[in-house]
């Protein structure tokens, strides 16, 4: 898609703007919920978080000054300093709560992320208010599972490294390797300190998952809109049986590549406006191409964990009455962010613009509320909406 902007972790597009995505670094995650990094996705999880800057208001208050920080980043060389570092006190400084700065190492591991494979050891973990990193989430037959590492444990360290109170960026770093190298964690668990050593393997997550529900109707799950997940969304549906409805599962869904992303709502719309963007100011548009399925009963389940790239699938079938949406209120990530080269080699993203659904809502920071509220039995009652569609029961 030549002429979109590279917002994030595409350091071969940098100077090219090649591609649109909304992938916000691993080191980061669900964190600016509150402002803070509270809780944020780490190691092996591409993400995707919310945004501050307001529709239209770019350079403005919440952006960082993208000249300052290069300038920062330029004098600490300079001084035999960390560029990376000085740029980093500059972007908080300025309010964008969504402005990072990465190095070399960091920036093309990230990179992995958008093919939907990383180099790790299989554990999906957070930052809480006080500091404390804890595994959240084990991926099964990698190496951590192996290792016994379950949901609940706390990291206490990465190879001597205490990691309690970092930025989850460095324990990202910590974390990353060659596959095939040894990384030894200090594990907390049931008030008893715990080492295992584990090698490092290269993992690779499935972001499309198909199955079948009674009456034919087909539950797509897209955990994140890496690379070929669009094609696999269309391919879905493709195969769904005729007429059966479809439950488009959204949920927990971080964001992801926006090409990929126009690509599944693609899957259900004939052609026409997905989205709309601002990058400092100037105004630009994202068009489904003509052939998807319009006719096929369809419900997005959604909740607090639909982001970015996913907040824009939902608001697209919702603005243009495709799709009932069920579940909760999405997170309200809908800010652009831009990649700049910084002296020494790091990377900062910065804030630039916003986005917006077909009718005009933003998408930042109030999220999307649902056409019919569900918690736990959202499933359930995406199935009643959709057999009074006649899609079955």
């Amino acid at each position: 898609m030549p002429g979109l902007p590279a917002l994030c972790l595409r350091p071969r597009d940098l100077r090219r703007g090649a591609f649109l995505t909304l992938l916000f670094a691993v080191s980061v995650g669900t964190a600016a919920a509150t402002g803070c990094w509270g809780s944020a996705e780490v190691d092996d999880v591409p993400a995707a978080s919310a945004g501050a800057a307001g529709p239209g208001a770019v350079p403005s208050a919440g952006t960082a000054d993208r000249e300052a920080v290069a300038r920062a980043a330029a004098e600490a060389v300079a001084e035999g300093k960390s560029g990376k570092k000085a740029a980093q006190e500059v972007v908080s400084r300025s309010g964008d709560r969504w402005g990072a700065v990465y190095d070399q190492g960091e920036y093309a591991a990230f990179a992995e992320d958008l093919d939907g494979r990383w180099t790790g050891v299989g554990v999906w973990a957070g930052r809480r208010a006080d500091g404390r990193i804890e595994v959240e989430r084990v991926q099964p037959d990698s190496p951590a599972a192996r290792a016994g590492l379950r949901a609940g444990d706390r990291l206490l360290s990465v190879d001597g490294h205490q990691v309690s109170g970092l930025p989850v960026a460095d324990v990202v770093a910590l974390l990353r390797g060659e596959a095939g190298t040894p990384v030894v964690l200090g594990i907390g668990r049931d008030g008893a300190a715990l080492t295992e050593t584990v090698r490092r393997e290269q993992l690779r997550a499935d972001p499309v998952t198909v199955r079948r529900l009674a009456g034919g109707i087909t539950v797509i799950k897209v955990a994140s809109f890496t690379r070929g997940s669009g094609e696999r969304v269309k391919e879905a549906v493709r195969q769904a049986p005729p007429g059966a409805g479809v439950m488009l599962d959204l949920r927990g869904n971080p964001g992801g590549l926006v090409t990929e992303a126009v690509a599944a709502a693609s899957a259900f719309l004939d052609g026409g406006l997905v989205a709309t963007y601002d990058v400092r100011g100037s105004e630009r548009a994202l068009y489904a191409p003509p052939g998807g399925d319009t006719a096929r009963p369809l419900v997005a389940l959604v909740d607090g964990g639909t982001m970015s790239a996913a907040e824009l699938v939902t608001g697209a079938l919702q603005d243009r009455g495709r799709a009932v949406t069920v579940g909760t209120r999405t997170f309200g990530k809908g800010s652009v962010q831009m990649p700049t080269p910084l002296p020494g080699g790091a990377v900062a993203e910065l804030t630039v613009g916003t986005y917006r659904t077909p009718a005009g809502r933003s998408l930042d920071g109030g999220g999307i509320t649902p056409d019919l509220a569900a918690g736990d039995g959202a499933e359930e009652r995406a199935r009643t909406v959709l057999g009074g569609l006649g899609a079955g029961s």
